[in-house]
């Protein structure tokens, strides 16, 4: 072997090294910070799992069936097509009688190998490097679905048997509810370490925040043994839906949150208050003379999401603000020379995203989605609550059942937006316009992101646009997550048809980056996640299908394979 060849096998393997440190790096170093920010033990006293598969009941016959049982349509699970919901309820309570004495068996399925409940496909385009990156699984945390009402409760001894049905029923969580699913899709700029980081442990971060304010579930009460309430409940149908929490805990951490931005970046930061903190403010004299339970407050699940996203990103600014950036310091000093002179405990300060500064940022999308009943929110009579978290612009977007239209449910966060236009317009003078027309705000096309820590001062921030949508049984066929080398490229309803022509939410989400690949002129990553929803067996019912963009689509195709075109 010659030399050459010996110093190119041996960077080689001090990368893959490096790469398997980077990952138990971060893992410890965010461990280790959380629990140094943390004033208080967690009240469970473990820490929170992520799982990326979902649990499920399942007949036995469906895994050994019996010859002898009757042939119906339920006879097999899991299926490709489940059953229609319709308002007139073709099928009755009574035609699942002969299911209720079944034996059931708990599977645990992948979920980013469930082609039929899951979706995922990346592309890198012609960049360089994929920068996108994307998470898909089951949170442990309190549920935070609205309490189903009586009107949907039905009554008697054969409901209640219904009512438990263990037929194409989801598995409770470890604190009894039933699973919070967790969909993010996040675009890195400058790198992927940003995006990277956000994949891997934004939703620890979530977890964490739940156990730390104590959150306590919206389908039960206080004494309350059920996890699932029958009664109706007046106070369920106010928005937002509050739930117990450990008031004086969560109002110390959130002071201690603001004051560490305020300390640490300042600039816009300084008159920071975050909107959702509804315990931040200091409680006047009237509220400390109010007895203990009045003046003991909840919490939203708005107001942990959005503790969560300003808490990893300033955990990551943190880290990379604490780095020197002097390449000529750099520039003499051994490859790797913090793990061979100082070992792995001079490695774990090395906190958070490799070994330099990292000057790029990420954006990010999640999606959290809480049942109230056992059934999954992909079942045609299950209702459902979805909260999504946005920051920057990669989008969300919902298909209705009963219209076929796309549902945006997330705006772009960039400088030509009015609403961010005037929340920066008194710190950001640098507002620039590019040769391509666009507004730039430092350089950047996003007024907020995780990271860009030369942009934090003027406003550039992590803070999340949250919005909560309470979905009725197979009121949406599917939920569409794509970052902007798709959105760029296509409109929301060419994307909605695209998913609709396909037969699963895979084989959707393959088409629809495929389809943007053809015909964008940028060559960005593309990544688009599709999640089925109660109503996709439906979805090609609603107004014109998919033929609104048919002819408009096949316009694009040609004129994109048109060998003319690279002429223009």
């Amino acid at each position: 072997m010659t030399l050459a060849a010996s110093k190119r096998a041996t960077v080689q393997v001090w990368t893959l090294v490096d790469t398997c440190n980077y990952i138990s790096i971060c893992n410890r170093r965010y461990s280790s910070s959380s629990k140094a920010q943390t004033t208080e033990p967690s009240r469970t006293g473990k820490r929170r799992e992520f799982h990326d598969y979902f649990v499920t009941h399942l007949p036995s016959s469906s895994l050994h069936p019996d010859p002898r049982g009757p042939l119906t349509p339920y006879h097999k699970l899991p299926r490709s097509a489940s059953v229609p919901h319709t308002g007139e309820s073709s099928h009755s309570p009574a035609s699942f009688q002969t299911l209720l004495g079944r034996e059931t068996t708990v599977v645990r399925i992948p979920l980013r190998s469930a082609k039929h409940h899951f979706g995922a496909t990346t592309s890198r385009g012609t960049r360089p490097a994929n920068e996108d990156t994307y998470q898909a699984g089951v949170i442990d945390i309190p549920a935070f679905a609205k309490r189903p009402p009586s009107s949907l409760t039905i009554r008697g001894p054969a409901a209640r048997d219904v009512s438990g049905l263990r037929e194409n029923r989801a598995a409770d969580s470890a604190s009894g509810d039933p699973q919070v699913f967790y969909f993010g899709i996040f675009d890195g700029h400058g790198g992927s370490e940003c995006s990277t980081f956000l994949k891997e442990t934004l939703h620890e971060y979530i977890q964490d925040t739940a156990a730390e304010f104590e959150l306590q579930s919206s389908l039960r009460r206080a004494g309350e043994s059920s996890s699932y309430k029958t009664q109706n409940d007046p106070a369920s149908n106010e928005l937002p839906v509050r739930q117990g929490s450990n008031s004086s805990r969560v109002r110390r951490l959130e002071k201690t949150l603001v004051q560490n931005w305020r300390n640490l970046v300042g600039g816009y930061f300084k008159r920071f208050v975050p909107p959702h903190f509804s315990h931040f403010t200091k409680p006047s004299a009237d509220d400390e003379a109010k007895p203990a339970q009045d003046n003991d407050k909840s919490v939203t699940i708005e107001e942990i999401l959005e503790y969560a996203f300003l808490r990893a990103d300033l955990d990551f600014v943190s880290a990379q603000a604490a780095r020197q950036d002097d390449e000529l310091v750099n520039v003499c000093r051994p490859l790797y020379q913090d793990d061979i002179l100082y070992g792995p405990a001079r490695s774990e300060s090395l906190n958070i995203a490799g070994l330099r500064r990292f000057k790029g940022g990420s954006t990010a999308s999640v999606v959290i989605i809480s049942t109230p009943t056992p059934a999954p929110f992909w079942h045609p009579a299950s209702p459902s609550s979805l909260l999504v978290s946005h920051v920057g612009d990669t989008r969300i977007v919902l298909c209705s059942t009963v219209t076929g239209e796309a549902i945006p449910l997330t705006s772009n966060h960039h400088p030509s937006s009015p609403i961010e236009a005037n929340r920066l317009r008194r710190y950001a003078a640098t507002f620039v316009t590019d040769s391509f027309g666009e507004e730039r705000i430092s350089g950047l096309a996003n007024t907020r992101a995780f990271g860009d820590v030369q942009s934090k001062r003027i406003g550039v921030s992590a803070e999340p646009e949250l919005r909560r949508f309470e979905m009725a049984p197979a009121e949406y066929s599917f939920l569409v997550l794509m970052s902007d080398g798709i959105s760029d490229a296509l409109t929301d309803q060419e994307v909605v048809d695209i998913v609709k022509e396909a037969k699963t939410p895979e084989e959707g989400s393959r088409h629809v980056v495929s389809f943007a690949t053809e015909v964008t002129r940028s060559g960005d990553n593309s990544t688009c996640l599709v999640v089925r929803l109660g109503g996709w067996e439906r979805r090609l019912e609603g107004g014109l299908g998919s033929l609104g963009t048919k002819e408009s689509r096949e316009f694009r195709r040609q004129e994109a394979t048109d060998p003319r075109r690279s002429r223009r």
